[in-house]
């Protein structure tokens, strides 16, 4: 029995298209592709996670103050 599940979703038509040709051209299945690009999508999510959590001790500095600081200095 397959773990895979039928999703529904809606492609702008050119991308589908795009992506249909690529199935073709690479032997490969518009499923195959939409799940390895998804895949790669939340491991990439993942990593910035993980990035966000070993930094969560760091001190932060508003954005304003970032700015304001760089142009006392001469960088803006």
């Amino acid at each position: 029995m397959s773990t895979a599940r039928r999703a529904t979703i809606y492609l702008e038509l050119n991308v589908y298209r795009a992506l249909r040709l690529k199935a073709a051209a690479t032997d490969r299945s518009v499923s195959d592709m939409v799940n390895a690009a998804v895949k790669e999508a939340l491991a990439e999510d993942a990593v910035d996670l993980e990035a966000f959590n070993e930094r969560r001790h760091e001190p932060s500095i508003p954005f304003e103050d970032f700015l304001k600081a760089l142009r006392r200095r001469g960088k803006l």
